[in-house]
């Protein structure tokens, strides 16, 4: 068994989607970025990537080639399990938090999960998100930005 930990963070600003665990969710403000900004998901290859030993998404997927602008990250999260299935390991779980000040996100954590879940091609069940404010703390409690943490554990 391996474990990794991941951790992303972009700035929320107006014209952009928000994208969360590979879920649009209905705000005025999204995150900024390269790719759809989606800190859940960047968090979640970062993960993957540290307990495998292969590295952190910036190395693979690197935001000065311009074939990874506005790409989708689901598309890079397929590609971290293809990284791992090639090394010989299997995700058995992750678990995420985001935080976030707002907008609440209760009601898109679960179709975050499966969303994850399909793209891993992994049950729903060993994909856990929780979503946390920080209490207007900090850049995220005042609606700077949003982060993610995961960690995940993985087998060979």
């Amino acid at each position: 068994m391996r474990i990794g930990s991941g951790y992303d963070v972009h700035r929320l600003v107006k014209g952009r989607d928000l994208v969360l665990g590979g879920v649009t969710i209905d705000f005025d403000l999204g995150l900024l970025g390269h790719s759809d900004a989606d800190v859940l998901v960047h968090s979640v290859c970062d993960a993957m990537l540290g307990a495998a030993g292969l590295g952190d998404i910036g190395e693979h997927f690197p935001d000065s080639d311009s074939q990874f602008k506005n790409i989708s990250s689901l598309v890079l999260l397929e590609r971290c399990n293809e990284l791992l299935l090639e090394q010989g390991f299997a995700i058995s779980n992750i678990d995420c938090t985001v935080f976030a000040e707002r907008p609440k996100l209760a009601a898109h954590k679960a179709a975050m999960e499966k969303t994850m879940a399909g793209t891993l091609n992994i049950p729903p069940d060993r994909v856990n998100v929780k979503a946390t404010t920080t209490e207007g703390l900090g850049f995220a409690g005042r609606g700077e930005g949003i982060a993610a943490h995961t960690v995940v554990l993985i087998t060979a």
